[in-house]
């Protein structure tokens, strides 16, 4: 695993809130298994996650739960060490946290002194660099639980941090129980906290379902932690964008374009060369080298890789395709196919599974390779 800071002080582990059903999508696909740049969401939040020196995540489940699980068990980073919980009844946040915590055991070395990074599985743009920045400042503090908060312009729809008179966090209040006055304010929780371990479930003990909605919300925690007179902190994120949850369509959307602009920045960066990036679409797995050269209508997808100095576009889509050094492919659909070291295919070329082209192969407009007349 990743280190990012100096995550070794104490146990770190983490709960992944993963239960809901997300009907607002619209779809029988569970929530967390929508995906953004080809990985499901709640993958890019325990991505970001195996980056810190975490321990053990433990992820609640809870609708179509066996599909989420085999899901997360056969993508997630196999380094990290995973455990999976359900929530049987979604009686809110407050209790799918305190079914995660079931799955601890009560030998686990960090259930008095260690740290708990608590988060939703729809949070896909969150950055590795934010959570630890969040632990530190918890460690720093010695908070109970630090928050991670961010200001907004509008914050319509968003739970508000409600602060004492010496300005320490006192209590998380939902827009549907807030008064007139606390809508007013501008800082909002995100839903991402860090807790001392051991103070955590005294806290959800106590809470109540006392809210327009019935349900225990893990928010409450954070009076409950103030009012018993334990000092809870915050971080303000820099971008607020980082800790959006997607909850629709529009929202799915909206965070694919910020990761594939990402994605697409960071490749940048190590020399490749995009003419359009607005129209280059890159899954997080795929790979490539110094010198390739995307042009408009590139979509990559999968486990696809591209080697050094190669050429793909306009106009072409790869699935889990191998495009060899100096390859030069142009208009053209591929799946599992694999193009040899400087060989020229298309424009208009299709490469069914299993295709192989020989290097430096030239295939000409219109080709179809199989694995029965590839040019090998």
């Amino acid at each position: 695993m990743g280190d990012n800071g100096d995550m070794t002080a104490r146990p770190l582990a983490a709960i992944v809130l993963a239960a809901g059903e997300g009907t607002r999508m619209r779809s029988s696909v569970p929530k967390p298994l929508h995906r953004i740049c080809g990985r499901p969401l709640v993958l890019h939040v325990i991505d970001a996650l195996a980056e810190l020196s975490v321990e053990r995540v433990v992820v609640v489940v809870g609708y179509r739960s066996a599909e989420v699980t085999k899901t997360l068990q056969a993508e997630a980073p196999p380094e990290l060490r995973m455990e999976f919980v359900e929530q049987f009844r979604p009686l809110g946040t407050g209790d799918a946290c305190a079914v995660g915590l079931t799955g601890f055991p009560e030998t686990y070395a960090g259930v008095e002194d260690g740290e708990l990074v608590v988060l939703p599985g729809d949070a896909p743009l969150v950055r590795p660099a934010t959570l630890a920045a969040l632990v530190r400042a918890h460690r720093s503090s010695e908070a109970a639980a630090t928050l991670l908060t961010a200001r907004v312009g509008d914050p319509s729809g968003y739970g508000r941090v409600v602060r004492a008179k010496d300005g320490e966090v006192a209590r998380i209040v939902e827009e549907a129980d807030a008064t007139d006055e606390e809508r007013r304010i501008d800082e909002i929780a995100t839903s991402i906290y860090c807790f001392r371990h051991g103070v955590l479930a005294p806290a959800l003990r106590r809470l109540l379902p006392a809210n327009a909605q019935g349900e225990y919300y893990l928010t409450d925690a954070v009076d409950v932690l103030h009012s018993a007179g334990y000092p809870v902190g915050s971080v303000v994120v820099a971008d607020p964008g980082e800790a959006a949850g997607v909850n629709d369509r529009a929202q799915l959307a909206a965070a694919e374009s910020q990761m594939r602009e990402r994605i697409n920045d960071r490749w940048m960066r190590r020399g490749v060369t995009m003419s359009d990036p607005r129209q280059t679409y890159l899954d997080s797995s795929v790979e490539l080298a110094e010198d390739v050269t995307l042009l408009p209508g590139v979509v990559l997808e999968g486990a696809t890789s591209i080697g050094r100095g190669a050429v793909v576009g306009p106009a072409c889509q790869l699935a889990d395709c191998k495009v060899g050094a100096g390859a030069r492919v142009v208009q053209t659909v591929g799946r599992q196919a694999l193009v040899g070291d400087d060989a020229r295919v298309g424009p208009f070329a299709v490469l069914e599974p299993g295709t192989r082209l020989a290097p430096g192969l030239s295939t000409g407009p219109f080709f179809v390779g199989s694995p029965d007349a590839s040019g090998c």
